[in-house]
């Protein structure tokens, strides 16, 4: 039977249930009053017995609750995210149970402008009351509760979602275990709004939108189609326009010397405009735009931090390179604040030239951070909850890991330096290795910072809190001496600004552990004086065009270094394969590489 498929949630049914009655309408965030209130909601998978295994997805401004599957055999395209969620899929539904529910004020089967106003018999239109994210957010867990459910596992959403899932962690932080915000922001900067005001415009000037009361007559399409064209526009990205269309002509080799649609950026947008108000409802665009532009989590709690501050949920945040409507740099803001208030919180900002829209196409990736996050999450609710990594994944053929694991060899040493229960940050973490050891031996709390997005990747899909940055931007989201350690394992000579990041580190951190190759050892040495060449040893195995290395330091290097940056050595370990006594009567001479434990003056050993 078509549609029918092992990793496919097959033919699902949109439902549709009552939350809010009319003789007990909803307060609203404008201060009125809304009901009654019906949900259209779709299901997938099964809610276990221990109820602790659903998972909540939250659609974007023109989605609806069909996330996943086909509404029967004779549909050409399944749900809007059914690449995402099913059997098998990254949101396994043999494993979790998903619901995704129609917006407030959508019009998919949620009560919406649309819908008949009781009180006059006639669609609302404009009569609707405003309505906000925080609204929506309140039906949803109304719709929760009608079902049964009293806690989520995670909660999941990309650009409007977002916003959903962000305001989940703070209006009900006891009900959330895991938030995805995807593609996605605190608040909109003046450029989106200004989208929004222009693309509401178009609507409310169109001819035929009669103040909302439309229904019944000719509908506004022209205005919706514009806003929809708008929009659509945000979602992509300039280079993803320049590789679909270019200046390329759809029908012809020359200009018509019209003003009819002819190249192919044009048509496009007319077709997407055209699909739009096929299935979409001026009056729920001004409303559900409108709800976005007044999102604004630090105005509402008097900041962000304070926001945030009521979550008690781990975080995933993902952003995209090439998004412009809701930029990496608004995602950094959530992480930055996440941070300085001591959550638990991943982010990755995805290469992809999708622009916005990214968060629909780049699936591989996105797919094994939220598996990942979700399934150490889960794996956290039914283990013990001091394991805070989830089942081990293996490394990808790829040079990013072929470095990670040829060079971390310091890492039983920097284990036995650091003190059970410690909170721990580790720079530069590449596969996550050394976190890992020191949560499963030492209990530790730790998180780690990388700049390699596939490192980034394979860390969160192993369930540990990795941030996506390079460090020599700073870490000014940590408050003084966050942590107890900070590790630096194999990575000082690879920064450009090493005196920065080290001051940096004894700012954030009580000790600082740092480990390096030594290009004093006598390997290193009679390469250059022999061969007259760039050492290659074992722990130097880069040729002089493909190093990372950008500084080639000594361990009498970088005691002067650490003299000049008043930075007391508490203890300094030369390693080599040679004999004990000779490393340590000579350690600049046959160390091949140290470790260094280094603290603030005044500061205890």
């Amino acid at each position: 039977m078509k549609h029918e498929s092992k990793h496919s949630v097959g033919i699902v049914q949109t439902q549709t249930v009552r939350v809010v009655e009319s003789d007990a309408p909803l307060r609203l965030k404008c201060g009125k009053d809304l009901g009654p209130i019906d949900v259209a909601y779709e299901t997938y998978g099964q809610l276990n017995e221990q109820k602790d295994n659903a998972v909540l997805i939250c659609h974007a401004l023109s989605g609806n609750a069909h996330v996943a599957g086909y509404h029967s055999a004779a549909d050409s395209k399944p749900g809007w995210w059914d690449v995402m969620i099913g059997p098998g899929k990254f949101i396994d539904t043999h494993k979790y149970f998903v619901i995704c529910s129609n917006f407030l004020g959508g019009c998919s089967g949620t009560t919406g402008p649309s819908d008949v106003n009781p009180a006059t018999g006639k669609p609302y239109g404009l009569d609707f009351p405003i309505i906000t994210i925080e609204d929506t957010v309140l039906v949803q867990k109304r719709l929760l509760d009608k079902l049964g459910i009293g806690h989520l596992l995670a909660v999941v959403g990309g650009s409007m979602g977002g916003m959903q899932a962000l305001q989940w962690s703070i209006s009900y932080p006891e009900f959330v275990d895991a938030v995805v915000c995807a593609a996605s922001t605190v608040r909109l900067n003046a450029q989106s709004i200004a989208f929004d005001a222009v693309g509401r415009n178009a609507i409310l000037a169109d001819p035929h939108f009669d103040k909302g009361q439309y229904y019944g007559h000719e509908l506004p399409n022209r205005g919706l189609a514009i806003a929809r064209m708008i929009g659509h526009i945000t979602y992509l990205s300039e280079e993803s326009m320049r590789q679909k269309f270019g200046r390329q002509l759809q029908a012809a080799d020359k200009y018509n010397y019209d003003f009819n649609s002819e190249f192919s950026v044009e048509t496009y947008l007319d077709y997407q405009g055209q699909a739009f108000i096929e299935r979409f409802d001026a009056n729920c665009y001004l409303y559900i735009s409108k709800a976005m532009d007044y999102f604004d989590l630090p105005q509402e709690y008097g900041s962000l931090r304070q926001a945030l501050s009521h979550s008690s949920c781990r975080f995933l945040v993902v952003s995209f390179s090439s998004d412009w409507l809701f930029t990496p740099r608004q995602s950094e803001e959530i992480i930055e604040a996440l941070g300085a208030e001591g959550k638990e919180a991943s982010y990755c900002n995805i290469y992809s030239p999708y622009g916005h829209d990214a968060f629909l196409l780049e699936v591989q990736t996105l797919g094994k951070l939220i598996a990942g996050f979700i399934d150490s999450t889960w794996h956290r609710t039914r283990t013990d909850q001091k394991v805070r990594c989830g089942p081990e994944i293996k490394h990808p053929c790829s040079k990013s890991f072929d470095h990670a694991k040829r060079i971390r060899v310091d890492y039983q040493l920097i284990d036995s330096l650091i003190e059970p229960d410690s909170r721990v940050l580790d720079l530069g973490c590449g596969d996550g290795e050394l976190l890992s050891r020191l949560i499963q031996d030492k209990n530790v709390n730790a998180e780690g910072i990388e700049l390699d997005e596939d490192l980034v990747v394979h860390c969160i899909q192993r369930g540990l809190s990795v941030i996506h940055r390079d460090i020599e931007r700073g870490l000014e989201m940590y408050p003084n001496e966050t942590f107890d350690y900070a590790v630096l394992s194999q990575t000082i000579q690879t920064l450009n600004h090493p005196q920065k990041v080290l001051t940096e580190l004894h700012r954030v951190a009580k000790k600082v552990i740092v480990s390096f190759p030594n290009f004093g050892h006598w390997l290193c040495r009679s390469q250059l004086l022999l061969k007259g060449t760039s050492p290659q040893t074992k722990q130097l195995p880069f040729r002089w065009h493909n190093s990372p290395n950008r500084h080639f330091l000594s361990l009498k290097d970088y005691d002067r270094f650490c003299a000049e940056l008043e930075i007391k050595v508490q203890r300094r370990i030369p390693l080599g394969k040679t004999t004990t006594l000779p490393v340590r009567i000579w350690p600049n001479l046959f160390a091949s590489q140290a470790v260094y434990v280094t603290s603030k003056y005044g500061v205890s050993s």
